[in-house]
């Protein structure tokens, strides 16, 4: 099995020295940085996973998110002492994939970092599909051998739980997916009322990178009181 390599970061050594140790004794290659810009330095596309502290100096954690999806759809994680629904939508917003409050147990943080993994190397960007390319409306195409979404001919760059959502969707066309089916099967965890945001900030953000028009048809469709779809 190929070893799993994660970058991590946070100004504070001891966390980073404690976090790496944990991380390799399971099995995981690690990078630690202090900030930003050292995460950065650091992103290639052998990297499964980020592990960021939101507030760091130099390059905080949302910042280095937004500079990671200029350029990849790997999966990234927050850790912070905010815990307010705020502070993740806002994290959810620059395109972040989950978000573990301070403190956390490390058996906490172990399952969502092989979660994570898992979603994106197993049912991800990472997947290696059959060839298949799934058209939608607005030239929307997904290449699932890919794991790539393309409108008009160009790419969209969208985060691998964005890309894992469009794709649920556009698998099952006028199919009704509830906000909370959506979470079950996307995060594989269990549904409570605050992942309701969770999956409204998600599907706002696809809408936005895809150009949907807000007063008029969107790719993916809201039907009130029920969920979203694909026509």
């Amino acid at each position: 099995m190929d070893t799993k390599k994660i970058l991590f970061a946070d100004d504070d050594a001891e966390i980073r020295e404690v976090l790496k140790l944990l991380l390799v004794s399971e099995g995981y290659s690690v990078v630690e940085a202090c900030n930003g810009e050292e995460i950065l330095a650091q992103l290639d596309d052998s990297v499964g996973l980020v592990i960021l502290d939101v507030m760091m100096p130099g390059l905080g954690g949302y910042a280095t998110c937004a500079e990671i999806r200029k350029q990849s759809a790997v999966p990234v994680l927050f850790l912070t002492a905010k815990s307010q629904d705020s502070d993740k939508t806002l994290g959810f917003s620059v395109g972040g994939d989950d978000y573990l409050v301070k403190p956390f147990s490390y058996t906490e943080l172990i399952s969502r970092v092989k979660a994570m993994l898992r979603r994106y190397y197993v049912y991800g960007a990472k997947q290696d599909h059959h060839n298949e390319i799934i058209r939608c409306c607005g030239n929307v195409e997904i290449d699932s051998k890919q794991g790539i979404v393309r409108q008009d001919g160009e790419q969209v760059p969208l985060t691998d739980t964005e890309y894992r959502i469009l794709l649920l969707l556009a698998s099952h066309p006028k199919k009704i997916f509830s906000a909370q089916k959506i979470y079950e099967i996307i995060w594989k965890e269990p549904y409570f009322y605050p992942s309701n945001n969770t999956v409204m900030v998600h599907i706002r953000n696809i809408r936005r990178k895809l150009g949907d028009d807000p007063q008029n048809c969107h790719t993916i469709c809201t039907v009130w009181g029920k969920g979203y779809l694909i026509d």
